[in-house]
């Protein structure tokens, strides 16, 4: 039942990229049925009820049109053995660079969509707005060291006590693994029309030690399924009761060290 409530559920999703063309079609259905991430952050329930998510980097959409399958299948009574219920958001709002991806989204769920907004758009200058939770998949390495402190403290900025950041981060100091996966993104970067980037990576003790600088308790979970990767999932809390931040987009800790940057 299990197995077959997930394949329904890619199924589902997918279906929402049809009229947006043969690519976003089969990217949505690659994407979600083989990437671990988008299973497991509805497997644990990461995500919070009923809130207001804020996908930095959001492409085509892929993640709004899961939750919102998700649900739609949950009401139906299809859903998988031992799977926390879905999250009923309120707001599904993305920022995507690519206008293209962009365009992508506005034919998958169209202008006027009572929940879901994709807007053109650099995630180091647009507004965070007030989200319960944050999502940036695998694309803070694009950003330099100094652009990736300023992203993580707006992020904590914005957040309230009980909200939810949840990232994917390749770890540098995983040997051949961070290798592979690195020249993989690279590909994949470059099939998907942008230019070959410089990466900005770190290890994983560096990310953490960089969240838990701002107040965030995180945990971590390797992210890559059965591919030979280094991907690590980091899903950072902000305690209840915590006190509101108000750090500087300049304050910065000490680089890594160089020999981590691609």
């Amino acid at each position: 039942m299990s197995r077959h409530s997930v394949q329904q559920l890619v199924h589902e999703a997918s279906q929402t990229f049809r009229a947006s063309g043969h690519f976003a079609y089969h990217y949505a259905r690659g994407k979600l049925g083989y990437d671990s991430i988008f299973h497991e952050m509805l497997r644990r329930g990461l995500l919070p009820e009923g809130g207001h998510y804020l996908d930095l980097g959001c492409g085509q959409g892929s993640l709004f049109a899961w939750l919102l399958a998700a649900r739609r299948l949950h009401e139906q009574g299809h859903w998988p053995t031992g799977w926390a219920p879905p999250p009923q958001p309120k707001q599904l709002r993305g920022v995507e660079l690519m206008q293209r991806d962009v365009d992508r989204a506005a034919c998958a769920f169209g202008p006027q969509h009572p929940v879901v907004r994709v807007e053109q758009g650099d995630m180091n200058a647009v507004d965070f707005g007030r989200p319960d939770a944050i999502v940036i998949l695998d694309a803070l390495h694009y950003f330099s060291h100094e652009q990736q402190r300023a992203v993580l403290a707006r992020i904590r900025q914005a957040l309230p006590p009980g909200g939810v950041f949840l990232t994917r981060i390749g770890d540098a100091g995983a040997g051949l693994t961070y290798r592979i996966c690195n020249g993989l993104d690279r590909l994949v970067t470059y099939s998907r029309g942008h230019r070959l980037p410089r990466l900005y990576c770190r290890t994983l003790q560096d990310w953490v030690a960089e969240l838990e600088r701002l107040g965030f308790v995180v945990e971590t979970e390797p992210m890559s399924g059965r591919k030979p990767f280094a991907n690590v999932m980091l899903v950072c809390k902000v305690p209840h009761g915590a006190a509101p931040v108000n750090l500087p987009p300049s304050e910065t800790m000490p680089d890594p060290v160089s020999s981590l940057s691609t």
